[in-house]
């Protein structure tokens, strides 16, 4: 009597979709190669010497490995290299948790207005920096945190609150609801609901936020050279006036450059595969 077996091999591809399948690694190498450019250029140029640094050996490798660039760049970056640490930290931290609780209450504690208000927070998204430097100038100074981290701090918060609010909101929405329900019938309020069930379940989310929140804090020159002075500049800004009035050590430039970009480098290496599995467990969904 003949049986039936079933089988656990993998399906073998064809040989026209298997060199298809392979193509698709060509454009994806040239735009890789593309975007490691700019870091190859800034690598190759902070280990030349100043006599090899030239338009014509841009894209020589160098002779010689100077460390001594990226010790001269990180004696004029470091006390900046704090300044920053210690304005992006409580940045992200804290837009995370307010458009953590935001996104709570928009998604499952409906309210009157709920479906105006939601809008009008991510509407703050698309507001060009530029349009608010003067205003924002003036109110830091009416309220005594101008030139300082702290208004600066100030500032990344509440410009982080429409995309973290939007993140944390999209997210709770796909919670299901008997869960809520559940918690409000043993008895808990609508801050027990969020610290005891919703919180414990938005680390991925909060991965996203804050490696996002972290990231465009870090970044930012606008901001930090309109809101601060000289002793609360952040790193990007202290690298930019790392440059000569006459002549620029471009190979210091450049470890300069390394050493301001490592951090967020640093956190896309160890941390990029939770940021995109942060995204696919629905960060972003909705």
């Amino acid at each position: 009597m003949a049986t039936d077996t079933i089988s656990t091999s993998k399906p073998r591809l064809s040989l026209p979709a298997f060199r298809t399948r392979y193509l698709l690694y060509i454009p994806l190498v040239l735009m890789t190669i593309f975007y490691l450019l700019p870091l190859y250029i800034m690598l190759s140029t902070g280990f030349k010497s100043f006599d090899e640094v030239s338009l014509k050996t841009m894209w020589n490798l160098p002779s010689g490995i100077h460390f001594d660039n990226f010790i001269e760049a990180y004696k004029n970056l470091a006390p900046y290299l704090f300044n920053s640490l210690n304005m992006v930290i409580p940045a992200a931290v804290l837009s995370s948790f307010l458009g953590s609780i935001n996104g709570y209450v928009l998604a499952k504690w409906k309210f009157r207005g709920a479906d105006v208000i939601f809008p009008l927070i991510l509407f703050g998204m698309f507001i060009p920096y530029q349009s608010i430097l003067i205003p924002l100038v003036t109110f830091m100074k009416t309220i005594g945190l101008y030139g300082s981290l702290p208004g600066l701090v100030l500032t990344h918060v509440i410009y982080g609150i429409p995309i973290t609010t939007l993140t944390f909101r999209n997210y709770y929405a796909s919670v299901p609801k008997e869960l809520v329900e559940a918690a409000k019938m043993d008895g808990a309020d609508i801050f027990g609901v969020y610290w005891s069930i919703l919180l414990p379940l938005s680390l991925p989310s909060f991965v996203v936020v804050l490696i996002w929140q972290f990231t465009s804090a870090w970044n930012d020159f606008l901001f930090a050279v309109a809101l601060t002075n000289p002793q609360s500049w952040p790193i990007t800004v202290a690298l930019n006036n790392m440059a000569g009035s006459q002549i620029i050590a471009w190979n210091v430039q450049m470890a300069g450059s390394f050493i301001t970009a490592l951090p967020t480098l640093l956190v896309y290496i160890f941390l990029g595969k939770y940021f995109l599995k942060g995204l696919m467990a629905g960060a972003v969904k909705g």
